[in-house]
């Protein structure tokens, strides 16, 4: 009995260990799990905030425009996270920022898993649509369009990008629908009226684009502009009746409307009621209410029909007439109006009276007129004048506020070429053809002024150059070669090239007697007297001589040994030009000294 009661004591005690063992054993493993979770949460913080931290860091350079910092921070934070939607989103929006194709299709990716993680985010719609519209994927564009305005509330106002890529991608059905929802949501308004109009009008349905406008203007009554727009859409597609009708019935009940009075005037005009029109426009130029702006398009208007019927030789007197009543009517009540002064300065010079054009443009100017096209007629038509001092001194003016303007540096340049200010004429010149580099043919024609100016100073290396560099545009330029030829003959240098030069231009201008004393004058220089001879009595029996053709003559007799002849054509120089002193010693002389 002792003995069995000590093995039942033993065995408790061992299975008591056994538990003890096992208990302590447990408490170890859960011990171990819980500390593995812990560490386990713990690292997992540790990386969503390292991934925050690159995620930040990819937003602050990208605020800089540091797109390719941003763009490796973006994802490296991707790595860390990547279902993190905001993650792919900003590396989609950073990619596109290159422009490149390689780019958007890789953005195509991420805004794609943005938006596998994300559906309720309506700015990764809008970029998926743009990225598809930039890769040509229009239904990719319209179809993320469409899930965006039907799962994200209030996003209506998309519709209207929706419509416009179905119109693009020309399925025109789609876009009117679009718009149809757009209204239905957001009302009638003027974007989808008139996208509308353009797309019933471009496939010919005339009636269901004038019922749209009919609708924009019914729930807008008082808004002219939609008026205005309808009563030319109707002007231009053959219902011009129609459009009058709706302009005089605005008209009534707006009978100040100086922007529906120019537009009837010219719809009358197109329906050849060419007195209403007048009528109309001569109440709107006497009403002072009217705007200026309006009457300055309608004088533009009627310029720009001058214009046309100029170049078509229409007698338009009666035209005329009623423009520049127009304009009298526009100047004595603004006359100081750079606007008023610039558009009768175009007027007077379409109707060829310069000096009034002149005087207008100059006026305009004066007034603080802006735009060089003012400076560019002003300096023309004074050029055209001979009137040089004052091309130097506008041009002077216009080049403080054009100073990268060639047309300013050649109207000067040429001015001063003509006063033979061959220096500063140089001068102009030269930055002229620097600011005209990428115009080969203003460049050319540059040169050959160059050519005359250096000439003149005797800089023959830099005339020659000059001259060369214009032909090389432009082998045939006859003025080129005409003044080119003559100067080498003058010093007789390179005579052969000259009298190839002046052979060339009398082939092609064989009754020009210019440029006939010219090759006479080469090939005098050259010591062919008898062609020489022969082509400059051809000179003589073409038109009126000039002093300088009989000295030429004569001199080209007298190297032949017809002494008293030389001096009876030297004589005739003398009577047209007696200021040559030495045309007087030859006679004198009877020689050549």
């Amino acid at each position: 009995m002792q003995i069995n009661n000590l093995s039942v004591v033993q065995v408790r005690l061992t299975y008591l260990l056994f538990v003890v063992l096992l208990l302590s054993t447990n408490l170890s493993v859960n011990a171990q799990r819980e500390k593995r979770k812990k560490t386990e949460g713990a690292t997992e913080a540790a990386i969503a905030s390292e991934a925050e931290s690159f995620f930040t860091e990819g937003e602050k350079f990208f605020i800089l425009e540091d797109y390719a910092k941003a763009l490796l921070y973006f994802l490296r934070a991707n790595e860390l996270s990547p279902t993190n939607a905001a993650i792919s989103y900003k590396i989609a929006e950073v990619l596109i920022k290159s422009g490149k194709d390689e780019d958007f299709k890789r953005a195509e990716v991420y805004i794609e898993q943005a938006l596998r993680l994300e559906k309720k985010n309506k700015y990764y719609y809008l970029l998926a649509s743009n990225i598809y519209n930039s890769l040509g994927q229009f239904g990719k564009s319209t179809q993320v369009l469409e899930t965006l305005t039907k799962e994200i509330p209030e996003t209506e106002e998309y519709l209207y990008d929706l419509a416009n890529i179905y119109q693009f991608d020309k399925r025109d059905d789609e876009a009117i629908k679009t718009y149809n929802r757009a209204e239905a949501a957001l009302g009638i308004n003027e974007v989808s009226s008139l996208q509308k109009q353009r797309i019933f009008l471009e496939s010919g349905k005339v009636n269901e684009a004038i019922r749209e406008g009919e609708k924009l203007i019914e729930a807008y009554p008082d808004e002219e502009r939609y008026i205005m727009a309808f009563a030319e859409m109707l002007g231009a597609n053959k219902q011009l009746p129609r459009a009058i009708s709706y302009l005089e019935n605005h008209l009534q009940q707006n009978p100040h409307s100086s922007s529906a009075k120019m537009l009837l005037g010219g719809l009358y005009r197109d329906g050849g009621q060419e007195k209403k029109s007048r009528d109309i426009l001569m109440n709107l130029f006497s009403d002072p209410q009217a705007a200026l702006s309006s009457k300055l398009i309608v004088l533009g208007t009627y310029n720009a029909t001058l214009v046309q019927s100029k170049a078509k030789g229409a007698d338009e007197t009666e035209l005329e007439r009623f423009v520049i009543e127009l304009f009298n009517k526009v100047e004595s009540t603004e006359p100081n109006n750079a606007n008023v002064n610039m558009v009768g300065g175009d007027l007077f010079l379409t109707l060829g009276r310069k000096e009034e054009s002149r005087d207008r443009y100059s006026r305009a100017i004066l007034l603080g007129a802006q735009g060089f096209e003012v400076w560019q007629n002003l300096l023309f038509l004074e050029t055209q004048a001979q009137l040089y001092d004052s091309v130097i001194v506008h041009a002077e003016q216009a080049v403080e506020s054009f100073p990268n303007n060639g047309m300013v540096y050649y109207f000067n340049g040429y001015a001063h070429l003509r006063k033979k200010d061959f220096a500063p004429a140089v001068q102009q010149l030269e930055q002229a053809k620097k600011l005209f580099a990428s115009d080969l043919a203003q460049v050319a024609e540059i040169n050959g002024m160059l050519g005359d100016a250096y000439q003149a100073l005797k800089q023959y290396d830099k005339s020659a150059s000059a001259y060369d560099e214009a032909l090389v545009f432009n082998p045939m330029n006859d003025i080129i070669l005409n003044n080119y030829s003559y100067y080498l003959s003058l010093r007789k240098a390179d005579l052969e090239k000259a009298e190839k030069m002046s052979s060339l231009l009398i082939k092609n201008h064989p009754d020009n007697v210019a440029y006939l004393d010219t090759h006479a004058w080469v090939l005098y220089n050259r010591e062919k007297y008898k062609e020489a001879k022969k082509v400059m009595e051809r000179a003589l029996t073409l038109e009126k001589p000039t002093a300088v053709n009989f000295e030429h003559y004569g001199d080209i007799l007298y190297k032949l040994g017809n002494v008293d002849e030389a001096v009876v054509q030297w004589r005739k120089a003398k009577a047209l030009d007696n200021r040559n002193m030495e045309v007087e010693r030859k006679i004198v002389n009877r020689k050549i000294s």
